[in-house]
């Protein structure tokens, strides 16, 4: 059976996405998840673009030993040396070079002849192949290009020494049997030798997943994707319905993965509590209803037989039944084992932290839920360096008159530091008061509250982004008390901007 790789571009196309921002803390443990996934290539994220993107790729490049480590650059010299010099150090690096080979994009956008491409494309490559042993060249708008011209420059690039030729269809223009027909073509056309054919499809006219499966069938040897579809625009072709659809009806594809599939559930939620952008219920695979069965007729025939509603089982994409309760009473160990039941790998400082919460809020609930404690791990699941705590703060409130805050926060574990300010509500007193005892002139970008749960004695997890000299940092904080919430995901925000800052001057 053919095994088709998997080129996970979730830490570039799809972060690269409106709202789907990561700090490099973030990014290094995504790919970890991703690590644990068993995708073969990580595409680390674009190396030129700025100093954090950088840094990220050259962080992750450092940490992944078990998968190839990627970024993408441009067909210009300096695109290149810069992401050879940030995944040089990567077990298995690899340089993904483009460029666009549409009359279109040639025309408009690069302002170049057809014969000007061709070379570029050429010493591009070459220049990559003698720095690095894996080269991929792209030709974006590859599906709404001349076949004759693309096959051409393809071959261009399979002489000058790219490992992978990718077939994007930038603007999720093409169909599924013309996407059959473009591989085909190709297969027929360039002189592969040993490269592999790939195809990387977009979603805007929803068929990026119905045409990575057609290049499949057509002999296209790797898929580039993104866990949960994320990327520009409409997004990418999702990683995770790639995948089951080859396990599933390997059948009538002859073609799998090498994807630990019980980690995919896990992935997703990652993914969701990292960018703040939560997975629509009806989504194949990792949707909330994916395996949710409500109608009485289905119910029935699961009780009798699942697989009379059921063509995957929830437990072969890690959904499984947690049947342990957590209250007051729970210890260490019982909360370290529904952390490694919800998929979850913290240190052992990690979760003495996340235990310490967990018992605040049992004694304030009756009983602790799987979202309240996915709730306490978000700010754990990456560990940084705390410059601000909360100390302790005094609000005032009321209909009549304006809000104030008195707030006293531990700087660098020894200082403590004190702000006064005046707000149109409680929320905004507080964070002036932040900024008054920090002495930073933060502003605040966005701001958004959500229950963690139902009920009264629900907590309310609060997400902030606040920005600092035209940069915008995230910030996350969780309680029953929502302005406490609010505060601590201000200041998260502010730990996160700090250590992000620091990690570029390292680099």
């Amino acid at each position: 059976m053919r095994k088709i790789r998997i080129f996970d571009s979730t830490l570039r196309d799809g972060e690269q996405a409106p709202g789907f921002s990561m700090s490099i803390q973030e990014k290094v443990a995504m790919a970890k998840q991703l690590e644990r996934l068993n995708v073969d290539v990580i595409e680390a994220g674009f190396a030129i673009v700025s100093p954090g993107d950088f840094t990220s790729v050259k962080t992750i490049a450092s940490e992944i030993k078990n998968a190839s480590v990627a970024s993408l650059a441009r067909a210009k010299r300096q695109d290149i040396e810069y992401a050879w010099n940030a995944v040089k150090c990567a077990a298995d690096p690899l340089l993904h070079v483009f460029l666009a080979t549409s009359e279109l994009h040639m025309k408009y956008k690069l302002n170049m002849t057809k014969e000007e491409v061709k070379e570029q494309v050429r010493a591009s490559v070459s220049y990559a192949r003698s720095l690095c042993g894996a080269v991929e060249f792209s030709a974006e708008d590859a599906t709404r290009s001349e076949l004759p011209f693309l096959a051409e420059v393809f071959q261009i690039a399979v002489d000058a020494g790219a490992s992978v030729i990718n077939v994007p269809d930038t603007v999720g223009y093409a169909e599924p049997e013309e996407m059959k027909k473009i591989i085909t073509y190709l297969r027929e056309h360039v002189d592969l030798r040993d490269a592999l054919l790939s195809v990387h499809c977009h979603n805007d006219l929803g068929l990026a997943v119905a045409n990575t499966l057609a290049a499949i069938q057509a002999g296209a040897g790797q898929a580039e994707c993104a866990l949960n579809g994320i990327g520009e625009r409409a997004g990418n072709a999702a990683l995770e319905e790639i995948v089951m659809n080859l396990k599933t009806r390997n059948d009538f594809y002859g073609a799998d993965t090498r994807i630990d599939t019980t980690q995919i559930i896990n992935s997703s939620k990652l993914l969701v509590m990292f960018t703040g952008v939560k997975v629509q219920p009806n989504k194949a695979i990792t949707g909330e209803n994916a395996f949710a069965h409500e109608a009485g007729i289905h119910q029935h025939g699961m009780l009798r037989n699942r697989k009379t509603y059921e063509i995957m089982m929830p437990e072969s994409v890690g959904l499984t039944e947690n049947r342990m309760i957590l209250g007051k009473h729970s210890g260490r160990h019982a909360l370290e084992e529904k952390l490694r039941q919800l998929g979850y790998t913290v240190t052992p400082s990690a979760l003495d932290g996340i235990f310490e919460k967990f018992k605040e809020l049992a004694d304030a609930k009756k009983v602790v839920n799987d979202k309240d404690i996915e709730a306490l791990v978000k700010n754990s699941v990456v560990e940084i360096p705390k410059v601000y705590k909360l100390d302790k703060y005094v609000l005032n409130s009321s209909n009549v008159l304006s809000s104030t805050c008195n707030i006293s926060l531990i700087r660098n574990e020894a200082e403590t530091i004190q702000g006064y300010a005046s707000g149109s509500g409680p929320i905004e007193a507080a964070f002036n008061a932040i900024n008054r005892a920090s002495g930073l002139e933060l502003a605040l970008n966005d701001y958004s509250i959500e229950a963690v749960t139902g009920g009264t004695d629900a907590q309310g997890a609060v997400g902030v982004r606040i920005s600092y000299e035209n940069e915008i940092y995230k910030g996350y904080g969780v309680d029953i008390n929502i302005i406490e919430a609010s505060i601590q995901a201000y200041i998260s925000a502010i730990n996160n901007m700090f250590y992000e800052r620091k990690c570029r001057e390292c680099q």
